[in-house]
């Protein structure tokens, strides 16, 4: 009697768990690009016989759309798509295809989802790299290169006079002196502080095991001594020109070549002084006039 009790309970439990379901067979695919590829989706008869379906696209960059809504697929899909009860068709993938699509389906009250991973392959194509020819001895230098064709993304190589350059120097005697940092994942090469032992060939390598790994032009990379010498003989140089300058300004004014600027001359004020109490009007009716003196 309690074995029975604790199967019917199993039973139980398991159906309330698998009751309104998305179930995917695979949640990560990958596929040649100009290929076809199924996304597997189902769900459980929970959500009755015509539910709700829809399939949602996020691409790498975040970028949100609907691929099937409303049951027909949306504008840009309805000639690469095919939607059938166990999922969805593309009849033929780009590598704008990479990304990740939701499966929704909603039906008797009931909602559930599931994401699938979908990556197109794409070979990387001739990386673009920006190598400097001519750099000076203690500087900071940057080598970079960079595809943005290849899917997955690429890993990055770097090669010194057709040597490839291992990812830690310090980890190998014969790159031990040399003191770069390299990251394959963006594919940078930087010196912190560069020196003679850094000159050579520089090119490189993108690579994600979808055709051949492609590479880069070959860019030599001279390192030079800071020019003491000639900044000084600059600074001499300005100095002088300064000097010759303001001796030019002397002698101009000196010899009257340069215009005099006029002298202003003192502008003549009249001072009036108060009337004292006698002055005024006269025994004759005549007005006396105020005293007043100029300065």
């Amino acid at each position: 009697m309690l074995t029975f009790v604790f199967v019917c309970l199993s039973i139980s439990v398991t159906g309330l768990h698998a009751s309104f379901t998305v179930s995917i067979s695979n949640p990560l695919i990958t596929v040649k690009e100009n290929e076809g590829v199924d996304l597997k989706c189902s769900y459980t008869a929970d959500f009755g016989a015509t539910p709700r379906r829809e399939w949602k696209f996020k691409d790498l960059k975040g970028s949100q759309s609907f691929v099937f809504f409303d049951n027909k697929p949306t504008a840009q899909y309805e000639n690469r798509i095919t939607v059938y009860n166990g999922g969805l068709r593309f009849d033929k993938v780009t590598r704008a295809d990479t990304g990740d699509y939701d499966c929704e389906v909603l039906g008797n009250n009931g909602y559930d989802e599931k994401t699938i991973k979908l990556t197109v392959l794409v070979p990387p194509s001739k990386p673009v790299s920006r190598i400097p020819s001519s750099v000076t001895t203690g500087s900071n230098v940057l080598l970079t290169c960079f595809d943005n064709v290849g899917s997955p993304p690429p890993t990055y190589k770097w090669y010194k006079d057709n040597t490839p350059l291992p990812d830690d120097p310090s980890k190998f005697p014969t790159f031990k002196n040399l003191t770069y940092k390299m990251n394959v994942f963006n594919g940078n090469l930087e010196f912190p502080s560069v020196s003679k032992l850094d000159i050579g060939s520089y090119f490189c390598e993108a690579n994600n095991g979808e055709g051949a790994p492609q590479r880069s032009d070959a860019v030599q990379m001279d390192v030079r001594d800071l020019n003491v010498g000639g900044i000084v003989a600059g600074v001499i140089v300005a100095l002088l020109a300064v000097g010759l300058l303001l001796f030019a300004l002397w002698f101009a004014t000196k010899k009257g070549y340069m215009p005099k600027i006029a002298e202003s001359k003192p502008k003549t004020q009249a001072v009036y002084t108060q009337p004292r109490a006698d002055e005024g009007v006269d025994g004759d009716g005549e007005f006396r006039q105020k005293s007043f003196f100029v300065v």
